[in-house]
């Protein structure tokens, strides 16, 4: 089970998250609904693949910052 501190860190990650990802729909509402526009154009098989990057990336971000002497 998570601690206290490691379940605040979660939840203030959770909120980070959510801070930034509605930031571009308050920012740019007009561009947001082009964008997503376009977005629903793309085949499900590119979107699956850009996600799987994406991800791929976010983990390696993970592992580095938490494996690494880099960010200490």
């Amino acid at each position: 089970m998570l601690d206290n501190s490691a379940m605040k860190l979660l939840i203030l990650l959770v909120g980070l998250i959510l801070i930034l990802e509605g930031l571009p729909y308050v920012a740019a509402p007009q561009a947001m609904q082009d964008w997503l526009k376009k977005l629903s154009a793309i085949s499900p098989g590119q979107l699956r693949s850009m996600g799987l990057v994406a991800m791929a990336i976010g983990l390696s971000i993970v592992f580095i910052v938490q494996k690494t002497a880099l960010f200490q």
